[in-house]
């Protein structure tokens, strides 16, 4: 290919211009650079007259590096960049280089004679993949978002506030069939789903990774992009708009964020500069088997500095109001996924992996530094002890903890036909053992609806009807509990096919009349869980519960209060998880009074058969359950009912 003619004052890139100071190469050599993201990539910049862009790049074991690209026909030997001293930093301006010129870096490394080109690791923009070069780009946006910034984000985001999340993975949750069943825009995306969950009463949406990454079947838990957001759906600042919208409609922002492992496609962070840098050498701890994808080396102080940098410049420039944090048991422990033999233990000879123990406790804690109005949240699978306590107390530090052995439990025990769940109460009541052991989300994920598993409407037994009142009743008992809530898309109205990230949702079926009704439930139970300060204020200590009567196996009957701070402040809930009705059912409650029956999932308007307690019910004075009054109730088959008593305007 001929080589492509460029003006003379591009020939070579100016190695007298740098962003990075002594102190910046100190930090990040020593793994507490954590803004990277000002210094690294590639920056579009106009010094002493000269316009272009400033690229620099760590690839410590390179005999030589390059900027390649469609400004200089991709030529190998154009525009070479200097090393910065033993930094292993590699930088230099390269003036005529503007914003949308795509490039890569060449590497020479020093070993094995080996070369290749990269994609940037801090790039902030990319090509639509297949594609695979980086973009220079600009971070440049006007926000709108000041209200919720300023005023809302922390309480929103507070321990004590209702946290109803909904889970979306952009590509799929609405596409346009019309148009060859394409995918919306980042822009197209924003007020549709903004006015969704809005009207459905969720207080937070959870998006799976928008971190740039090669598969689409990966959904984004395979990223090579830490700083870039993936183009399918257009540019950082079209991100930065879907963003913007939820804030503006009160509507908070969790990323997904994955620290733990990557793709080892050829232009991405494996095998860098010809050696295993942000990877392990040893293929005992660089190849992940359940993924067959590279592990992080959170022994390398770059590597540190490198991916808690990403995790703070989602929040920096992004707005996002927090990380959930994938896979984090497969960090934690250094057999993971391994056999015996597969592995290596750590130098007291245990499987703790101590690297990523300290890597996860400095993020959390640069995290809640810089904004301690976000959250973190893990997902982490094991009884790994003080995942959401702060560091300072021996904890890992983050904010919140998904509760998978809430999940698995109470999805086992809905999927037994009702006959069979009184021999299984237990899979319901273990769970207050340990809830208040960490800050919990109940979470009926993405993960619960693909590879087989069927939808959350297909676990449920029993004919139609039932398998609506069964998964009312889920989602009724899940709002009741102690915890944040988390519902993956689609969920809300009862979707029969798996999810499939290549297609629409199933929006036709609320055309019909039980998924409508069940979107409805969803929505209310919302908005009750959010108007109700008993059903979240302690979300997070045992003083927000206590059971009636946790011990009705026989019936198949769970009946608990739910409790806020101020005195008095009680919903009771009951749940029938028989299809039979229960009539003259007593409970007992704290106070005399009118009981007012706020919700029932049996409910007309929710698709029910209408059994309940036509309004509410009056507290007699007999003892029952320990206390000094009692409900006598009809418990709808299948259902849940919510209870809260009326109060005088003297008391």
């Amino acid at each position: 290919m001929a080589r492509k003619t460029v003006p003379k004052e591009t020939e070579s890139a100016h190695h007298d211009v740098t962003l990075l100071t002594d102190d910046d190469i100190y930090l990040f050599n020593e793994g507490s650079h954590f803004r990277l993201y000002e210094k690294l990539g590639s920056r579009l910049l106009r010094r002493e007259g000269v316009e272009g862009t400033y690229f620099a790049v760590w690839a410590p074991n390179a005999q030589e590096v390059s900027v390649i690209g469609g400004f200089n026909n991709w030529d190998k030997g154009c525009h070479p960049l200097r090393v910065r001293g033993g930094s292993g930093i590699w930088e230099g301006l390269i003036p005529g280089v503007t914003k949308g010129a795509s490039y890569k870096y060449h590497i020479v490394s020093r070993y094995k004679d080996y070369r290749v080109d990269k994609a940037d690791p801090f790039a902030i923009h990319g090509e639509v993949p297949p594609k695979t070069a980086s973009i220079v780009w600009d971070l440049d946006y006007d926000w709108g978002d000041q209200k919720w910034m300023a005023e809302q984000r922390g309480w929103r985001n507070a321990p004590d506030a209702p946290m109803s999340i909904y889970e979306v993975h952009l590509g799929s949750w609405m596409r346009v069939p019309a148009e060859g069943n394409r995918h919306l825009t980042y822009r197209e995306i924003g007020p549709k789903l903004a006015e969704y969950v809005r009207r459905m009463n969720f207080t937070h949406v959870e998006i799976l990774p928008v971190m740039e990454h090669p598969f689409y079947g990966s959904w984004g838990y395979e990223s090579l992009g830490y700083f870039a957001p993936t183009s399918r759906y257009g540019t950082p600042q079209d991100l930065m708009y879907l963003i913007d919208t939820l804030h503006q409609h009160s509507i908070g922002v969790i990323l997904d964020w994955v620290p733990s492992h990557f793709p080892d496609d050829e232009h991405g962070l494996g095998f860098f500069d010809g050696t295993y840098l942000f990877e392990h050498a040893d293929p005992r701890q660089r190849i992940h088997p359940d993924w067959n994808s590279l592990v992080i080396n959170y022994g390398q102080n770059e590597v540190r500095s490198f991916l808690i940098s990403s995790g703070l410049f989602w929040l920096d420039v992004y707005h996002a109001d927090g990380l959930r944090v994938d896979a984090v048991a497969s960090m934690l422990y250094l057999d993971y996924g391994r056999k015996a033999g597969e592995w290596i233990p750590n130098k007291y000879g245990g499987r703790e992996n101590l690297e990523a123990i300290s890597f996860l406790r400095r993020f959390n804690e640069e995290i809640y530094k810089s904004h301690p109005e976000v959250q973190t949240i893990a997902e982490e699978s094991t009884a790994w002890p003080m995942v959401s306590r702060p560091t300072h107390l021996g904890g890992l530090g983050f904010g919140m903890k998904w509760d998978m052995g809430w999940m698995h439990d109470t999805l086992d025990y809905m999927s037994k036909d009702p006959i069979h769940r009184k021999y299984h109460l237990n899979r319901l009541t273990f769970r207050l053992v340990y809830a208040f052991q960490e800050n919990f989300v109940l979470s009926l994920s993405h993960d619960e609806v693909v590879h087989g598993k069927g939808s959350l409407l297909r676990k449920m037994p029993g004919h139609d009807w039932q398998k609506f009142a069964n998964l009312r009743l889920l989602y009724g008992y899940m709002y009741s509990q102690p915890g944040k809530k988390l519902l993956f898309m689609g969920g809300e109205f009862g979707q029969w096919n798996e999810w499939y990230h290549e297609v629409n949702l199933d929006w036709h079926l609320l055309e019909q009349p039980l998924h409508n009704t069940l979107r409805r439930w969803v929505e209310d139970l919302n908005r009750l869980y959010r108007d109700e300060p008993a059903l979240h204020q302690l979300d997070f200590d045992n003083a927000g519960f206590e059971w009636i009567d946790c011990e009705d196996a026989p019936r198949s009957v769970l009946s608990f209060l739910r409790k806020g701070r101020a005195d008095g402040d009680t919903v009771i809930v009951v749940c029938n998880f028989t299809p039979v009705p229960r009539h003259n059912y007593r409970v007992g409650v704290p106070r005399g009074g009118y009981w007012q029956e706020i919700m029932n999932s049996d409910a007309r308007e929710y698709g029910g058969s209408e059994h309940g307690n036509l309004g509410g019910v009056e507290a007699s004075p007999i003892p029952f359950h320990g206390r000094p009054y009692s409900l006598n109730l009809s418990l709808p088959p299948l259902g849940a009912i919510f209870l809260k008593r009326e109060t005088s305007s003297v008391e």
